[in-house]
């Protein structure tokens, strides 16, 4: 089971990239979305990333784990910085930073 959760945290991460990457205009809107703002969809992505990543189980500790998805977001928000079709915002990294400590917090109250 490890080994699926591990799959699907990488397929997630290139797809999460690629998403970050093209311009906003070229993502199709998902109508089931649409209730969400962009910070909601920030969190709950970094929910599902670090919640994913503390199920891979992987060698690396829990919390160096979740300093690299963490780091990860901000690379993102760099990249952002410099691209022309999207955003440096600071509230990004705070609602990745949410979703992370929420994952962090419900897997100690799991273990």
């Amino acid at each position: 089971m490890k080994t699926l959760y591990r799959n699907i945290f990488f397929i997630s991460l290139a797809i999460i990239m690629w998403l970050s990457v093209v311009p906003a205009s070229d993502i199709p809107n998902i109508a089931a979305l649409s209730f969400l703002t962009d910070k909601a969809i920030h969190f709950l992505i970094f929910l599902y990333l670090s919640s994913l990543g503390l199920l891979s189980r992987f060698t690396l500790s829990n919390i160096y784990l979740l300093i690299a998805i963490f780091s990860f977001g901000l690379i993102i928000e760099i990249i952002h910085f410099y691209h022309p079709y999207r955003y440096f915002e600071l509230a990004d990294i705070a609602a990745n930073s949410l979703g992370i400590l929420l994952a962090s917090f419900i897997f100690q109250k799991k273990d």
